[in-house]
């Protein structure tokens, strides 16, 4: 009976991960952005804790990988999404696309596509055991999701906000499913040689965060793939 429900936890811890996407997705379709980023950010923790639990319990399955993917595509993909399809609904369009400003945030979704491709990739990719290739899809969640919900009213004050966010979405797409290295914030040895540029990241964070607040979380996510794209070697 213990092996029964043991067996069941980390699929359980899972869930929980998707759940809180779907919250934060009817978050950010209500406007309440600083909550959608609220539950991105516990299904994140969920999403650590889950492969975790697996290893420990030495209960890993097929099922609970492909669970995984599906419940990371709408807590990384679809909920930061929503957010941005709110977002568009709320900026200023131009006369010449006032007729088309009921479609148009639609194309944020193109983002919860390239996260679940992003996704697939990863779970065939042998590469991207030690480090990643592409921007993980929690990473790019956080950006957009920080970006959001600490400087919206700037955002939308901004005559020139659509064409840039359209632009964003399109980038940061990209960067999900590019072959761009990125380093992986694990520690082999905690001296400095080889890790200087783990430790140069980790302590320029702190400053953003205390300047920037919120925002400062999709400045570090932003600081982060530009490191990586100078600096990471990409896996063999």
């Amino acid at each position: 009976m213990a092996n029964c429900i043991t067996r069941h936890i980390p699929n359980a811890i899972t869930c929980c991960n998707l759940i809180s996407g779907c919250i934060a997705t009817v978050f950010a379709l209500n406007g309440s952005m600083k909550m959608a980023l609220l539950m991105i950010v516990i299904g994140a923790v969920f999403d650590f804790f889950d492969g975790m639990t697996a290893r420990l319990l030495h209960v890993s399955s097929p099922i609970g990988k492909e669970l995984d993917s599906l419940a990371d595509d709408v807590t990384f993909g679809v909920a930061p999404a929503a957010m941005v399809f709110t977002l568009l609904h709320w900026v200023e369009y131009p006369s010449f696309l006032e007729g088309l400003s009921p479609f148009i945030p639609y194309f944020a979704f193109v983002m919860a596509a390239f996260a679940a491709l992003r996704l697939a990739k990863f779970n065939l990719d042998e590469r991207q055991s030690t480090s990643f290739i592409g921007l993980p899809t929690p990473a790019n969640a956080l950006f957009w999701g920080a970006l959001i919900a600490g400087s919206y009213p700037a955002i939308i004050s901004q005559h020139y906000a659509l064409p840039v966010i359209l632009a964003m979405v399109c980038l940061s797409s990209w960067v999900m499913v590019s072959e761009i290295p990125m380093f992986a914030l694990k520690f082999k040895q905690w001296g400095w040689k080889g890790n200087e540029v783990k430790y140069i990241f980790i302590l320029s964070c702190i400053p953003l965060l205390l300047i920037f607040g919120i925002t400062g979380i999709s400045i570090i996510i932003a600081w982060y793939v530009i490191l990586s794209a100078f600096t990471a070697r990409k896996p063999s």
